[in-house]
C-alpha cells in the first residue's frame, strides 16, 4: 500500500508531520508538547527520532491515500432507493424448532475417545511469573522536600486555579443611532430615561423604549458579563458598577446605553491555609515531573546494558525488585491485571530470558519486567475433566441427533409436504411470520438474519432451511413471500445522511477492492523459521 501511494507520487510535509507529532497526547505535560518527554519515550522504545518522524509520515501518507479514495466515492438516489427496497423488505415465514433430546450416558470408551480427540480443549493455559521494578512520579513526587517558602511562591504561581471569578449579570436600554436618529437625540433620550428610574422600574421601562428588541422583552437582560464581548467603554463601565447601580449614558457604536448590574458575586480567591495540602501534593508532583523522565531515560539505559538482570536498574534508581503470582495471557492480578503488563510478560524477548523494553502505565508509571517462572500449557488429567467431557460428548451427540430430525424434515419439505402436517405428525408447534421486518425484536436475531439471507420462492415453492437457534435448538423455516420495500417517510427526511454514509460504504469497498488487488499483484514469500 505504502510503495503504491509513493509511486502515485503522495507525500507528507515536514510542516504537516511536526504538526501532527506535537498534537499526540502521550508527549505532551499541560496540553503543550514537551520535547523531554518525546525523547525519554523514543527513548523507551529504542528509537530514534528521525525513525520515529519516518514512521509517522509514511502513516499519513497511507492514511491520505485510503480517504483519497473512501472519500471520493458516491451513492445516486437509484442506490439508495435499491438500499431502501432491501432494508424495508417484508418477508412471510413459518418455522417449527427441533429440541436437543436427553442422552444416554456415555461409555468409558466414548469419554476416553472424546477426551483424546480435544485435548486443546483441556488445557491449563501457558502462564508465567515475573519480576519487575517500577518507577512512579507519585514515588518521587513523597521524597520533593516541602517548606512554606516554596509553597508560598508555588500557590503565586497557581492563583488562578484557586480563584473564582467575580460573577456579574447585566441589563441595558439601548438608544440607538441611525439614519433618523442623530447622536444628540439618542444621548437626550437616555438622559431623559435615566431621570424616569427614579420612578420606573429599569426592567419595565427597558421593555418600552429600549432600541434592542431582542432584550427589551427581557427587561433589557443581557446574562453574564464577560470581558471581551462589548467595546471597552461598555465594559468598563459594566464592570464597575454595584450592585443595582444605573450607569450613565455610555456611548457604543449602536448609540447609546442605559446599563444596570442586576445580579453580583464577588471573586473570591482561596487563602493560602485554605489549600495548604492540596498544595504541597501539587508542588511535589510539579516538581517530581523533570526527575521522573531523567529517572525513565537512565530505566531505560541501564535496562537495555544489563539486559539479564534487573538489579543493575534496581540499584542505580534504589528500586525494589517485586514479583507477582503466575498468570495467563488473558487475566492476572495486581500489576499483571494489566494488559500491557501480560503482553510483554509474553514477549519472544522476555520468555526467551531478557528484560523487556519499558512499559508505560499512563504517563507517570514506568515498568520493566522479565520472567521468573514460565510453565507450558499443558493437558489436565481425564479424571480432572471428566465431567466436562460427558457434558460436552453428550451435549453433541443430542446437537447431531436434533440435526439429523430436521434434516428430515427440512427433505420432506421439500417434496412438498407441508409444515404443518409434518409438524402434526412429530408433535411439532409451527411459528408463524407474517410481514416479518429486519428490525423486528420479538424474533431471535440469528433466527431473522436467516430469513432474510435465504433465496426468494419461486413461484409457489418456498424456500427451505435449517438453521442453529442460540439456545441450541434447530430451526426448520420455509419461507414463503418476499415483498419490496418502499421508502417510509422517516427514511425520506434521512436522505442526505443515507446518500452520504452509502458512498462511503460504497467508498470502503472500493479501497478494499484495490488493496485486494494490490496483494494478489505483489510478489511475496513467506519464510518460516527453522
Amino acid at each position: 500500500m505504502l510503495q503504491y501511494a509513493y509511486k502515485a507520487g503522495l507525500v507528507a510535509s515536514d510542516e504537516t508531520t511536526r504538526e501532527f507529532i506535537t498534537s499526540l497526547p502521550y508527549f505532551q505535560v499541560d496540553g503543550k508538547f514537551d520535547d523531554k518527554r518525546y525523547k525519554a519515550l523514543l527513548s523507551a522504545q529504542k528509537m530514534s527520532s528521525a525513525e520515529f518522524v519516518g514512521r509517522i509520515k509514511n502513516a499519513l501518507i497511507m492514511e491520505q491515500f485510503q480517504q483519497s479514495i473512501i472519500d471520493s466515492s458516491f451513492a445516486t438516489q437509484y442506490d439508495v432507493e435499491s438500499f431502501f427496497k432491501i432494508q424495508n423488505q417484508q418477508r412471510d415465514a413459518e418455522f417449527l424448532t427441533v429440541a436437543y433430546q436427553k442422552q444416554a450416558q456415555p461409555s468409558d470408551e466414548e469419554i476416553t475417545a472424546y477426551y483424546q480427540q480435544h485435548q486443546d480443549l483441556y488445557q491449563t493455559p501457558e502462564q508465567v511469573s515475573v519480576q519487575y521494578v517500577e518507577l512512579a512520579l507519585e514515588d518521587l513526587a513523597k521524597n520533593i522536600q516541602v517548606t512554606d517558602e516554596k509553597l508560598k511562591a508555588f500557590y503565586e504561581d497557581q492563583k488562578g486555579q484557586y480563584t473564582t471569578p467575580e460573577r456579574r449579570k447585566i441589563s441595558h436600554i439601548l438608544f440607538a443611532v441611525n439614519d433618523k436618529v442623530t447622536d444628540q437625540q439618542a444621548l437626550e433620550k437616555a438622559i431623559k430615561a435615566k431621570s424616569e428610574l427614579a420612578n420606573k422600574d429599569f426592567a419595565v421601562l427597558a421593555s418600552e423604549v429600549s432600541d434592542d428588541k431582542l432584550t427589551a422583552k427581557s427587561g433589557g437582560d443581557l446574562g453574564l458579563f464577560n470581558a471581551g464581548d462589548m467595546e471597552k467603554a461598555f465594559e468598563d463601565s459594566a464592570s464597575t458598577l454595584k450592585l443595582g447601580e444605573v450607569s450613565e449614558p455610555v456611548k457604543s457604536a449602536f448609540g447609546y446605553h442605559l446599563i444596570k448590574v442586576t445580579e453580583l458575586i464577588p471573586g473570591e480567591v482561596k487563602s493560602f491555609d485554605s489549600v495548604k495540602s492540596e498544595l504541597a501534593v501539587a508542588y511535589q508532583k510539579n516538581q517530581a515531573e523533570n526527575a521522573f523522565y531523567e529517572a525513565g531515560e537512565k530505566l531505560t539505559e541501564t535496562s537495555f546494558e544489563n539486559p539479564d538482570n534487573l538489579q543493575p536498574v534496581a540499584n542505580a534508581l534504589n528500586l525494589k525488585i517485586k514479583q507477582t503470582e503466575l498468570f495467563d495471557r488473558d487475566k492476572g492480578e495486581l500489576v499483571a491485571a494489566d494488559e500491557k503488563i501480560r503482553n510483554a510478560a509474553f514477549s519472544e524477548e522476555v520468555l526467551q530470558g531478557n528484560n523487556s523494553t519499558p512499559i508505560e502505565l499512563g504517563t507517570d508509571r514506568l515498568v520493566v519486567l522479565r520472567v521468573l517462572e514460565h510453565k507450558a500449557a499443558a493437558v489436565k488429567p481425564l479424571q480432572e475433566v471428566s465431567s466436562q467431557v460427558v457434558s460436552a460428548l453428550s451435549a453433541e451427540k443430542a446437537k447431531k441427533q436434533a440435526l439429523e430430525s430436521a434434516q428430515k424434515i427440512k427433505e420432506r419439505l421439500l417434496a412438498g409436504e407441508s409444515i404443518q402436517s409434518v409438524a402434526a405428525e412429530n408433535k411439532f408447534t409451527v411459528k408463524k411470520l407474517t410481514g416479518l421486518a429486519r428490525n423486528r425484536n420479538d424474533v431471535p436475531v440469528e433466527l431473522r438474519q436467516e430469513i432474510f439471507k435465504a433465496a426468494k420462492p419461486v413461484g409457489d415453492k418456498a424456500t427451505v432451511f435449517i438453521t442453529e437457534l442460540a439456545s441450541g435448538e434447530q430451526a426448520v423455516v420455509s419461507v414463503s413471500k418476499v415483498q419490496e420495500g418502499v421508502m417510509s417517510a422517516d427514511d425520506k427526511k434521512q436522505l442526505p445522511l443515507a446518500i452520504k454514509n452509502i458512498g462511503k460504504a460504497f467508498g470502503q469497498a472500493d479501497f478494499n477492492a484495490l488493496i485486494n488487488s494490490l496483494q494478489a499483484k505483489a510478489d511475496i514469500s513467506v519464510k518460516t523459521p527453522k
